[in-house]
């Protein structure tokens, strides 16, 4: 599996609270782990249609999102492609931009799609003005991590702690 392009994207608003969740997640996962050359960790932003190159070189794609649900906030959903190809998800999946199912539906007519998209969300408490996450989210950041780990052990990938990189 370490030949396939793999993807993972967080994406949000860094200025409005836990907007910005796939953000912090991302960056929490560059400052914290080292990942195989085939791995690409990118902070998506609110980049919107700007995001289409990078889901179109991916032939596995995570994407780090926050979730506009009335559940509990800190609640992670979990979205596969099957959940997204039958439509079972709403098409605009946060609070922020174009959404990112209309990007992956303008991949798909180009041809150029991810083969596979998995969605890993987290219900917002708090979306006012703030570049930190609430109380109700700073917890999430490990689970995500959990269930994101366990997804890319599935895939054979085995990211590497950067303290332990940096005594070897």
């Amino acid at each position: 599996m370490q030949s396939q392009e793999i993807g993972i994207l967080g994406v949000g608003n860094l200025l409005l609270a836990d907007e910005g969740f796939g953000i912090h997640f991302i960056e929490r996962l560059q400052n914290e782990y080292i990942f195989p050359p085939n791995v690409e960790l990118l902070d998506g932003g609110t980049a919107g249609i700007m995001l289409a190159p990078f889901m179109e070189t991916r032939d596995i794609l995570f994407v780090i999102d926050v979730v506009n649900l009335k559940d509990e906030p800190g609640t992670i959903h979990l979205y596969s492609d099957q959940d997204i190809r039958a439509g079972n998800i709403q098409t605009k999946m946060s609070p922020h931009q174009v959404g990112l199912l209309e990007i992956l539906d303008l991949c798909r007519l180009r041809g150029h799609a991810p083969k596979r998209v998995e969605m890993i969300t987290v219900v917002p408490g708090d979306l006012s003005t703030s570049i930190k996450l609430s109380k109700q989210l700073t917890p999430a950041l490990d689970t995500v991590w959990d269930v994101l780990l366990e997804k890319l052990h599935a895939i054979d990938i085995f990211p590497v702690p950067a303290t332990l990189k940096a005594d070897a």
